[in-house]
C-alpha cells in the first residue's frame, strides 16, 4: 500500500502573520499584565505630541484583551482570510487591515475620547461583508451581501442602543463599510 505524505504549506502568509502578531501582542501582554498592550496594542485619547499615538491608530488592531477575545476574533480571521487572500490578492488584504485601523482609529480618537479601543473586530467585519461579495457579477448584487449587510447594520444598531458592554459597535459597522466599499471596489469590473 503506497502512503501518500502531506505537507503543511502557508496559503494565507498576510492572515497568518496577522494572527501571529496578535498571539505574540497578547503573550506579550499577559505577561506584562497588560502594560505593553495599554502602550502599543490600544488605542485611546492621548496627546497628538505623543508619536506613539499615531502608531497605535494603527497597531491597536493587534491587541486583545484577553483569549476569549483573541479567539473569537482569530477564528473568523483564518475562516475567512485565507479565501479572501487568494481572490483579492495579499496587497488587498494589507490595505484593508491598514485602513479598517486606521479609521476606527482615528473615530475612535475623535468621537470617543473616554474609550480606550483595541481589538482585530473592526477587520474581522471587514472580512464578513467583503466576503459576501465573493460571487458579484457586474450589475448584480447578491442576496447575501443584502442579508449580511441587513443583519449586521441591525444587530450593531440594536447592540449599540440597547447594550452597555465593552464592545464598540461603531468598530464594526465602520469595519463592514470598509469591507462593503472594497469588495464593490474590487468587484465593479
Amino acid at each position: 500500500m503506497l502512503v501518500k505524505k502531506f505537507k503543511v504549506t502557508i496559503n494565507a502568509p498576510i492572515v497568518l502573520g496577522f494572527v501571529f502578531v496578535c498571539a505574540i501582542s497578547l503573550i506579550i501582554g499577559t505577561l506584562t499584565q497588560g502594560m505593553s498592550t495599554e502602550a502599543l496594542f490600544m488605542t485611546y485619547h492621548s496627546s497628538l505630541k505623543n508619536p506613539m499615538t499615531y502608531l497605535r491608530f494603527f497597531t491597536h488592531v493587534f491587541g486583545h484583551e484577553g483569549m476569549s477575545h483573541f479567539i473569537g476574533n482569530t477564528i473568523y480571521i483564518l475562516l475567512l482570510g485565507p479565501l479572501l487572500e487568494e481572490k483579492y490578492g495579499s496587497s488587498c488584504l494589507i490595505k484593508v487591515i491598514l485602513v479598517t485601523a486606521f479609521v476606527t482609529g482615528i473615530v475612535n480618537y475623535i468621537f470617543f475620547p473616554q474609550i480606550a479601543l483595541c481589538g482585530a473586530s473592526g477587520v474581522v467585519f471587514a472580512f464578513i461583508v467583503l466576503s459576501s461579495f465573493t460571487g458579484f457579477k457586474n450589475g448584480e448584487i447578491p442576496l447575501t451581501f443584502i442579508l449580511v449587510v441587513v443583519l449586521f447594520l441591525g444587530q450593531q444598531i440594536y447592540e449599540g442602543i440597547a447594550l452597555h458592554d465593552n464592545v464598540s459597535q461603531i468598530t464594526h459597522i465602520i469595519g463592514g463599510a470598509i469591507g462593503g466599499f472594497v469588495g464593490y471596489f474590487f468587484n465593479r469590473k
